[in-house]
């Protein structure tokens, strides 16, 4: 303060007129920032771990349980907070998963996933079918298909599976929609969401949109581009919205069989497990063949289990004529 007293004492206007002292800068993460807000914790109070002393999230809600002696501060004050439950189209606020550093990411990705799958159990009375499907005619259609193409262009068994998922949901559209407001609401196209395990941890479900009209190198490229730059963090807003059936596929970790939950307010969640060698009675004889577990789970608001059986059924038709597809 500079004295405009006799001497550059300070006198009371100099006192009066003083600006008001600066706060503190306190070196913090965005999302340590953003939680400090919403739990009502001091910054300048935290003690940084971070490197070079920066206050990370995890000091944040160490601040906060230290304050009131109890563990459940931050949970209490993250449930209390009203979810935001955008329509189709709108555009969602970016996700707290996409900010902070990678530890903080996984971590607020995880606490999303965690409070999406307990509404959906708490408020989706599910149900479950599976079934067991003869990949024979599908690989053999496969094998003619990629016979002299390069291996970067080679259609996988995935590639069939969404197909036949896209066209059994155009069939069988009381699957394809979303419950809202007490009702179900059929959707215009078929967008499939992709569930993808991120690297680093977590799910992302990038949409192909209109996937029921694509063919199945058109959705073999597509679903490619998304992974990558799912895992990259390269997704643009209008390929993570406006599904209105989810697919997950976890051929390729070697589960045979997956019973989702399903992605509020989506009402099915389709399942594919790996192929695998089984025996098989066809035509009156016994032999070994290729087979793939399908599961859906489905919302009982919506559906009964004969319309499940029925999009099942579908979906093992198509397989079992993939030229069609």
């Amino acid at each position: 303060m500079h004295g405009t007293g006799p001497g550059g004492r300070i006198t009371r206007a100099d006192v009066e007129h003083a600006p008001p002292p600066r706060a503190p800068r306190v070196r913090a993460t965005p999302y340590a920032r953003r939680l400090a807000l919403d739990l009502g914790v001091d910054l300048t109070t935290v003690r940084g771990t971070g490197e070079g002393g920066a206050v990370r999230a995890a000091d944040v809600r160490t601040a906060r349980r230290a304050g009131d002696g109890s563990g459940a501060g931050d949970a209490g004050a993250e449930a209390a907070r009203p979810a935001h439950r955008p329509r189709d189209g709108e555009r969602r606020p970016r996700p707290a998963a996409a900010v902070g550093p990678p530890e903080e990411r996984a971590d607020a990705m995880r606490r999303a996933i965690a409070d999406l799958m307990s509404r959906s159990k708490r408020e989706i009375p599910h149900y479950y079918l599976s079934t067991t499907i003869d990949l024979t005619a599908a690989g053999d259609w496969l094998r003619r298909t990629n016979r002299g193409r390069p291996p970067a262009e080679r259609l996988v068994p995935a590639a069939l599976l969404l197909k036949a998922a896209a066209v059994a949901a155009r069939e069988v559209p009381d699957l394809n929609g979303h419950w809202r407001d007490d009702g179900f609401v059929p959707g215009t196209e078929v967008n499939l969401g992709i569930a993808v395990s991120l690297r680093q941890g977590g799910l992302l479900a990038p949409v192909v949109h209109h996937a029921d009209t694509l063919s199945p190198d058109d959705l073999m490229a597509r679903l490619k581009d998304l992974v990558q730059r799912a895992r990259r963090g390269r997704l643009r807003g209008s390929e993570t919205t406006g599904a209105t059936l989810t697919v997950t596929n976890l051929g390729d970790q070697g589960v045979e069989a997956v019973f989702g939950v399903i992605h509020p307010p989506q009402v099915a969640l389709v399942g594919f497990g790996a192929v695998v060698e089984r025996p098989w009675a066809a035509g009156g004889m016994l032999g070994v063949r290729p087979v793939v577990t399908a599961t859906l789970a489905a919302d009982h608001r919506a559906t009964d289990g004969a319309v499940g059986a029925r999009y099942l059924t579908a979906v093992e038709r198509l397989l079992r004529k993939p030229e069609e597809l």
